[in-house]
């Protein structure tokens, strides 16, 4: 890690809370790529390991690593595990015609299909499936109904759908599976991801709280974790799965194949208070700009949705395609972040912020922060100031959704870097501290160099004390910037 250069930094200016995650990919992966799409603001680069090679990957992460120096800014990386995706298998045409009505079969063996039968290498997924269960292809555009189910195939008819081609994905609502979350290829990737030195681990296809046990005992304290919510089954252990994860990503794109469309919305809107009251981050993902893949706006209503969002108090909000593999990785950047930064001005927005805000636990962290939200309120501070070691002080500040932005001051990398997720926080690593005059000096000199506060300005200053013990906020100042 280059040795960061404190005197001469300025953070990227960002006139909104809300943080954007983009999606590298093909469109994306160039230095000058990334930097543009952190200039036009990205907060947080995620890396989609269902696509390219773990030498493609590191090569990303160096990059980052590098922009990181170069602006001297903490940047959140965040691994996507591809997770037990499962896909039927390749058509000799590559792909068929299908009738309402006409049967199919799904196999287990491994020839070219056609279009009366295709494989499915999923032995597991063929027990699973009873007479009568549907079976979801290509994102639901097909939809299959089993009428036999034998020791290695499904008998089933056509409900819905005309064209199949080749390894689309299967998706079978209601039945929990009988797979853990991680695959020999996650395994690998998963290695990979932690030797690079990623922040984030996300996990895809969770359906119990024992998939997040597992991958915790592997990734151990190298990276955070990330519960990605895709399949309904999680829905029913939502609570003791927010309470194994470090933050939650909202991944509508495959909950919205199994749950009927007009579930989507509402469960949305359960996860992001959910996870905000646990004081851990939320990320709301997939098709948020979908049609600006090809074009160079988007659509109302995508706009609507993004505004949505973040009306419900998310942290973050994800790019995947339009990012990763479209025609307008940075105008879709800049829309995002106008759009967020559009509706943190509004007045309605905060009411319901507020109105919405988790009730403190009766702790002292909890009590300090809450009130560290209102005083800098009332008095018009141009920020909160966090010291944090752990990282939990700055996350109790985010909890709070306060008006203001969050100035993370931590010695460790890994803390910064992490929190770059999190509504409203802006990281900075400093040294250690061991006083109150330092601390409070530090804050000033700090808020200066990040461009957040001019001399004269109040700041609200949260820390444990003594300094330096992980998780014990239990002090609150009111500085004026010098």
């Amino acid at each position: 890690m280059t040795a960061h250069r404190h005197h001469q930094f300025s953070l990227l200016p960002r006139l909104r809370n809300t943080k954007i995650v983009a999606t590298l990919g093909p469109a994306s992966s160039t230095a000058e790529q990334i930097e543009a799409l952190l200039r036009a603001g990205a907060d947080c680069f995620r890396l989609n390991f269902s696509h390219g090679s773990a030498d493609e990957h590191r090569a990303r992460v160096e990059a980052i690593r590098d922009i990181e120096a170069q602006y001297d800014q903490p940047i959140a990386i965040i691994a996507d595990l591809q997770g037990p995706k499962l896909r039927i298998g390749r058509f000799a045409a590559g792909t068929v015609g299908l009738r309402i009505g006409q049967s199919f079969r799904l196999d287990l063996d491994p020839a070219l299909g056609d279009g009366s039968r295709v494989q499915l290498p999923h032995p597991e997924l063929i027990q699973a499936l009873p007479r009568g269960s549907d079976i979801l292809l290509d994102d639901g555009r097909v939809r299959l109904e089993v009428r036999r189910q034998g020791v290695d195939f499904l008998e089933t008819t056509v409900a819905a759908g005309n064209i199949l081609s080749d390894r689309k994905g299967v998706n079978v609502p209601g039945v929990v599976l009988p797979l853990g979350s991680l695959t020999r290829k996650d395994r690998a990737d998963l290695a990979a991801a932690l030797s690079f030195g990623v922040d984030w681990i996300a996990l895809s296809f969770v359906q119990r709280p024992e998939d997040v046990v597992e991958a915790r005992s592997l990734i151990g304290d190298k990276a955070a974790l990330i519960v990605k919510l895709e399949k309904p089954q999680a829905l029913e252990h939502l609570d003791a799965l927010i309470d194994l994860a470090d933050g939650v990503m909202v991944a509508r794109g495959d909950l919205g194949v199994e749950l009927p469309p007009e579930e989507v919305p509402v469960v949305q809107r359960r996860i992001v208070a959910a996870v905000r009251k646990a004081g851990k981050p939320v990320i709301v993902a997939t098709q948020m700009l979908e049609s600006m893949i090809s074009a160079p706006t988007p659509t109302r209503a995508e706009a609507s949705d993004i505004a949505t969002a973040v009306y419900e108090g998310t942290d973050a909000v994800m790019l995947s395609a339009e990012t990763a593999a479209g025609a307008y990785p940075t105008e879709a950047v800049e829309i995002m972040s106008r759009i967020s930064a559009r509706v943190e001005r509004d007045p309605a927005y905060r009411r319901t912020i507020d109105a919405d805000a988790p009730l403190p636990d009766s702790n002292f962290g909890d009590a300090i922060t809450t009130a560290a939200s209102q005083v800098a309120q009332t008095i018009g501070a141009v920020a909160i100031a966090t010291f944090t070691t752990s990282g939990s002080t700055t996350l109790r500040a985010s909890r709070e959704r306060p008006a203001m932005p969050i100035l993370c001051l931590t010695a460790r990398f890994e803390t910064a870097r992490r929190l770059m997720l999190s509504y409203g926080v802006r990281s900075v690593v400093t040294p250690d501290i061991n006083s109150f005059s330092q601390m409070v000096e530090r804050a000033g000199r700090m808020a200066r160099a990040t461009g957040i506060a001019h001399i004269g300005d109040h700041l609200v200053v949260t820390a444990g004390v003594p300094f330096g013990t992980p998780g014990n906020t239990n002090t609150l100042r009111i500085a004026v910037v010098e």
